[in-house]
């Protein structure tokens, strides 16, 4: 169906910025994208889309064509979850974001597997500690950690994901280890960080109740795996969930601090724009990673 095609290229052309993003994410060249744009330009002989050497913006036709375009996308999309929940035989692409640490160590593993269950499923996960626009990037389901803020979309809770702040034990020895939560202030913790970033602030568990630190440091990161490497150096504090750091206190590589003063434990669940529910494909990968990860919550 050549020119549903057309109108997935140009709603996602549309959605990503760019004819070489929209391509990408479908699958295509960058040749091949832009001849669908122009097909669809052919068709209704009018101009859809302004191209600049730094810029792709919709003609004011455009912005009114892909709101109905997306519109028809999304009824094929809904009418074929239909019939793949009554043929059992789930088919077509799904969406998925994860920041890069639940992503590598627990997601991504899995989608091989998945796919050998459902080899008519496509799997295309998009991995970030940066926040992701759901409903503007067209993603079907995004695994979090921490608590969800978008009232407009669906959340379903996983598991409780407990987290540890740890250090080395070199680092320790040369700052001190810190007996009570208020002495993290004096260390060089290593912060998560990006723009928008809720994370300016520790939270840990007190007999007292949650107490909020206002801790700081000497450098910080976006990207979660870069603060454990960092505290592997020696370099200082930080606050990541148990999972990801479980083989380096094992080993002895990294100590707990402030144990009995942990940091409020995470909660790992996944976000669906509410349009996407029912369709099948969306609902079985959610319980098969929920199902396969449940392991490393226990």
């Amino acid at each position: 169906m050549p020119y549903l095609e057309s109108l997935r290229v140009f709603v996602r052309v549309i959605e990503l910025g760019s004819i070489t993003a929209g391509g990408r994410d479908l699958r295509m060249s960058p040749a091949v994208a832009s001849n669908r744009i122009k097909d669809l330009e052919t068709r209704f002989g009018v101009r859809l889309l302004n191209r600049t050497t730094r810029k792709l913006v919709p003609t004011e036709v455009g912005r009114a064509f892909y709101d109905s375009a997306r519109r028809v996308i999304e009824t094929v999309d809904e009418a074929e979850a239909v019939v793949s929940g009554f043929s059992g035989n789930p088919h077509g692409a799904l969406r998925v974001t994860a920041p890069l640490g639940l992503g590598r160590r627990l997601i991504a593993p899995l989608v091989p597997k998945f796919c050998d269950e459902y080899p008519g499923v496509e799997i295309r996960l998009r991995l970030s500690d940066r926040n992701v626009d759901i409903i503007a990037d067209g993603i079907d389901l995004s695994f979090f950690l921490g608590e969800p803020q978008d009232s407009a979309l669906k959340w379903r809770r996983i598991a409780e994901c407990r987290r540890v702040l740890v250090a080395t034990p070199e680092y320790l020895a040369r700052h001190g280890t810190p007996a009570r939560p208020d002495e993290l202030v004096g260390h060089n913790c290593l912060l998560l960080r990006y723009p928008r970033s809720p994370e300016y602030y520790w939270v840990v568990q007190t007999p007292e109740g949650p107490q909020k630190l206002l801790v700081n440091g000497q450098f910080d990161a976006d990207d979660g795996d870069v603060l454990t490497d960092w505290a592997l150096e020696g370099r200082g504090i930080v606050n990541r969930p148990h999972y990801e750091v479980a083989e380096q206190i094992a080993s002895g590589r990294l100590v707990e601090v402030l144990p009995a003063n942990p940091p409020l434990p995470s909660q790992f669940g996944v976000l669906t724009p509410h349009r996407r529910l029912q369709d099948p494909k969306v609902r079985l990968f959610a319980d098969f990673i929920a199902r396969e990860t449940r392991r490393f919550f226990g």
